[in-house]
């Protein structure tokens, strides 16, 4: 029996539950669990916990997460990231990083945010992208998050380069959008990648 915390670099385009499986399958073990679920669309850190170890999993997803992320400016998808069609174009202003690093402040500290329908969050016994699928939708309360950092880290003329520290239930989609919003257009997120779920550093990948 194998007991233990395995950090996957999870690669794009499997999901977490897609992950975890197949290390339960290379290790021969009976039980595996993940803790905190990356969409297929992101990379990064999935903590799976092996054995007696999926006791540990409630611990583990209380800790700080950081997150590289891409916002791609001027257009909206249903989904909130690129995998998702586009509900929505608007013109991308001109922005310098001034202008850009104001637009992030608000959303640092204790915020509020609206959970996105493509959510594994549930109504009445459903997931919400089960309904969001049939092209419904749901009205959903906004919940508390803490932002601890949020920083600019390269931009171009329809997109930006972010890094954000956050606590648990935090949706970077949502804040891309909402960020996007901020800065007078729409957008969605190119890319993602989990770089640490804390207190496991990156290198332990």
């Amino acid at each position: 029996m194998t007991d233990g915390l395995l950090l996957l670099d999870k690669p794009e385009g499997l999901s977490s539950t897609q992950a975890t499986q197949r290390v339960r399958r290379l290790l021969r073990v009976d039980k595996a669990g993940h803790v905190g679920s990356l969409d297929p669309l992101a990379t990064g850190m999935l903590p799976i916990c092996l054995g007696e170890a999926t006791k540990l999993a409630g611990e583990v997803l209380e800790g700080g997460k950081v997150y590289e992320f891409r916002i791609a400016l001027g257009s909206a998808t249903r989904t909130g990231d690129r995998e998702g069609e586009v509900c929505e174009t608007l013109d991308v202003p001109a922005l310098d990083a001034a202008k850009v690093e104001r637009a992030l402040q608000p959303f640092v500290g204790e915020t509020l945010q609206v959970p996105p329908m493509y959510s594994a969050l549930k109504r009445d016994g459903r997931p919400l992208y089960s309904i969001a699928r049939e092209g419904g939708t749901v009205e959903r309360a906004p919940r508390p998050i803490h932002i601890s950092r949020l920083e600019l880290r390269d931009r171009g003329a329809d997109w930006l380069d972010c890094e954000v520290a956050c606590g648990k239930g935090t949706y970077v989609r949502v804040l891309a959008e909402d960020i996007a919003r901020a800065l007078g257009t729409c957008g969605h997120v190119a890319r993602l990648r989990r770089t640490r779920v804390e207190p496991f550093p990156e290198d332990a990948m």
